[in-house]
């Protein structure tokens, strides 16, 4: 069996694609609700005003655990991009008021972030397997 190991370098650089873009989320949730307040996606169903205003936690929440290289954080990604371009490709076609851009840049986003999942998730597991050796060293 062929294995292929993914080098730091590109295991960085794919953390920092996770970190940028649950940023950009995360700023751009959070300017809405600063210039818009809590009428900031009126114009749309609660259901989604709701999952809009949460992702203002979730994103930074993600953010966190990938910083730290938790893999919780790759969980969470996963289940935010998936919900949030449903939602944003339902909201789309059915009631409209997205950007084409903006659903577009959240798929590519969301592949993305599963393509490099499986990388993050052994790097990250190998990093708290050997923070649990070095605690178990000195306790």
């Amino acid at each position: 069996m062929i294995t292929v190991t993914t080098s730091v370098r590109a295991l960085r650089a794919f953390q920092a694609v996770w970190l940028i873009g649950f940023l950009v989320g995360t700023t751009t949730h959070t300017a809405d609700l600063i210039f818009g307040g809590v009428d900031a996606y009126s114009g749309f169903p609660l259901g989604v005003r709701l999952f809009w205003v949460t992702l203002t936690i979730l994103d930074p929440l993600t953010v966190a655990l990938i910083i730290f290289r938790r893999r919780s954080g790759i969980v969470l990604g996963i289940v935010v991009m998936i919900a949030d371009i449903t939602v944003n490709w339902t909201v789309f076609a059915v009631i409209g008021g997205l950007s084409i851009f903006g659903v577009l840049s959240q798929s590519l986003f969301a592949v993305l972030v599963l393509v490099t999942a499986r990388p993050l998730w052994m790097w990250f597991g190998r990093s708290s397997q050997r923070d649990r050796v070095r605690l178990d060293r000195t306790a």
